[in-house]
């Protein structure tokens, strides 16, 4: 009987070993993919000033430590700021260096390069900055809580 049975189980556990998943999304390599999807919409939101999108996106909670040395301490603030024309980029390039996937909360690192827009001919310098966002998981939902961006000496 043992031998029959080794058999079929040996093939199953063959069959379901992880190494037969390469190439299969791993649940941290699903979450890494969707958190990586969420950065760019996130970044073209903030690239078009798209409120509503922003306001999908960006938790009510949102806390930004932000590139001119404040704190913004809610997501109403920093609409705000967009709204008033403070955050507004002609372009806006992200570089993600690392994320770190911890149950619902995801970590986000790497650098930015801005350009700011203004209504004057003169084109504005790049702009390079170091940045890290935060996203908390609410059910099957992913809202960034909070974000520090500093620019980096010398640009």
């Amino acid at each position: 009987m043992t031998r029959r049975f080794a058999g079929p189980f040996l093939s199953v556990l063959f069959a379901c070993s992880p190494s037969s998943w390469a190439g299969l999304p791993q649940p941290h390599e699903a979450t890494e993919d969707t958190i990586r999807a969420l950065e760019e919409q996130e970044r073209v939101a903030v690239l078009k000033e798209d409120v509503p999108a922003l306001e999908k996106l960006w938790s009510e909670q949102l806390t930004v430590n932000n590139p001119q040395n404040e704190i913004s301490p809610n997501r109403g603030v920093v609409l705000d700021r967009v709204k008033r024309g403070l955050i507004r980029y002609s372009q806006f390039e992200r570089r993600i260096e690392a994320i770190r996937v911890d149950g619902d909360f995801a970590i986000v690192m790497g650098s930015e390069t801005v350009v700011r827009k203004d209504d004057t001919a003169s084109a504005s310098p790049p702009v390079h900055r170091r940045f890290t966002n935060i996203w908390k998981r609410s059910g099957k939902s992913w809202r960034m809580i909070a974000r520090h961006a500093n620019v980096v000496s010398g640009s």
